[in-house]
């Protein structure tokens, strides 16, 4: 064990493409290339690259919530253009806010022998949050690509950044220095 791997959360249309339905705004289009960059190393470096994407069902209880979403099948619940998945990534499907409840996330990551996580992708303080705690509480060590995480909040992006640096132990990076080699030591 003690491989790593690059978790990208909800980079859906629905997010972050202008008239999806819950769009993020100017802040989920600008982690697009910070995030193309990092898969760029992931693939180059042939660490895993796994996508968490909500898929929900027509009628989802999380809808009582938020609009409706990312169904699956859709336009809105696939990933953007600019950061599709490639042969050999994994997709993992989710329906809640943590890409391991009810996922194969946790399989998927012990069977490429994957330990250190870096997390991209929106929102800081919903999903990426909640894959980061489930992640900890598996005990994975875990990274976020501060400069590759958005959402349609600031204050909360901001809290959730210093939440999950502060009480869940995740290490926070610029995409410059996971790219310096950080990455092999680290995540």
């Amino acid at each position: 064990m003690g491989g790593k791997a690059l978790i990208v959360v909800d980079m859906l249309n629905d997010f972050v493409v202008e008239g999806g339905a819950l769009y993020v705004g100017e802040a989920g289009r600008r982690v697009i290339p910070v995030i193309a960059r990092a898969l760029e190393k992931a693939r180059s470096h042939k660490i895993p690259v796994i996508y968490i994407c909500d898929r929900h069902l027509p009628g989802d209880r999380e809808f009582e919530m938020f609009p409706t979403h990312c169904v699956a099948g859709t336009w809105g619940g696939e990933v953007c253009a600019e950061l599709a998945p490639r042969e050999g990534d994994v997709i993992i499907p989710k329906r809640r806010y943590s890409g391991f409840y009810g996922t194969d996330l946790d399989l998927a990551l012990r069977e490429l022998g994957a330990e250190d996580l870096v997390l991209v992708g929106v929102c800081t303080n919903i999903c990426v949050l909640y894959t980061a705690a489930d992640a900890r509480m598996r005990n994975y060590k875990v990274s976020v690509l501060k400069d590759g995480v958005a959402s349609f909040d600031e204050k909360a992006h901001e809290f959730a950044l210093r939440e999950m640096e502060k009480t869940l132990g995740v290490q926070l990076l610029l995409v410059d220095e996971w790219e310096a080699g950080n990455a092999d030591s680290c995540c």
